[in-house]
């Protein structure tokens, strides 16, 4: 039985108590059996009632609550757009949680609950064997701004360090999406810095109060009359 369990637990990112007391058929001997492979050090837990035999806490970061895809920082890298390690793991979530963050294997996990209306824009990849949920290259970028993770100012210089591989159309239809305007004057103002003008598109959600450039500052500096926007923030 207890061969059975590891070669089930090897094939998943996660399993959780109920289905070892599925395949175990007995609650008690699935808390015995458990409490023995933790001890040994064959499973791990990841909190209450869950556990996993991988140790890499991207493999399994996807997994612990569903749905949800890694996304900001840990996307970004993975995507090469930045080449900055984080030492934490962004996941976005529209299943809410008691516990929003948690450490695995000394990384910390966090979550972010948001709407089904900006669930989207990711992939499944492979790791290691592993079905793991990721933000693309660009939904990383719009995730980074939407939820307020990365200064814009770092937003600006992985636009301008990867301009030549992202997808400004999916980037731009992404934003248009999610239907948050500041954040699209944003993108916009970001874009325009570059040379690359896409006012047409975006006229209309451009609304008459100025937008702080840097949304953790306060809303001091220059105007720019095209996307009214608050340059607080030097690029």
């Amino acid at each position: 039985m207890k061969a059975a369990l590891l070669k089930e637990f090897e094939k998943h990112a996660v399993i959780d108590r109920k289905k070892v007391e599925g395949i175990t058929g007995s609650g008690a001997y699935a808390s015995l059996l458990l409490h023995r492979l933790k001890k040994s050090g064959q499973i791990f837990e990841i909190e209450r009632n869950r556990y996993t035999v991988h140790k890499d806490a991207l493999l399994i970061a996807s997994r612990i609550s569903w749905p949800s895809y890694i996304s900001i920082w840990s996307a970004l890298r993975y995507h090469n757009l930045t080449e900055q390690i984080p030492q934490t793991i962004w996941v976005v979530t529209t299943n809410k949680r008691r516990n929003a963050r948690l450490t695995f294997g000394g990384t910390e996990i966090i979550f972010i609950l948001t709407s089904p209306k900006y669930f989207f824009g990711f992939e499944k990849i492979d790791f290691d064997g592993i079905e793991v949920f990721i933000a693309d290259p660009e939904k990383s970028i719009i995730d980074s701004m939407l939820f307020r993770r990365v200064s814009v100012s770092e937003i600006f210089s992985i636009l301008k360090s990867n301009l030549g591989s992202i997808r400004t159309g999916k980037l731009l239809d992404y934003a248009i999406r999610t239907g948050n305007k500041a954040m699209i004057k944003r993108l916009g103002f970001l874009l325009d810095k570059l040379e690359k003008d896409y006012s047409k598109k975006l006229k209309k959600y451009v609304y008459p109060t100025c937008t702080p450039l840097e949304y953790n500052l306060p809303a001091k500096g220059e105007s720019d009359a095209k996307w009214r926007i608050v340059e607080n923030v030097r690029l």
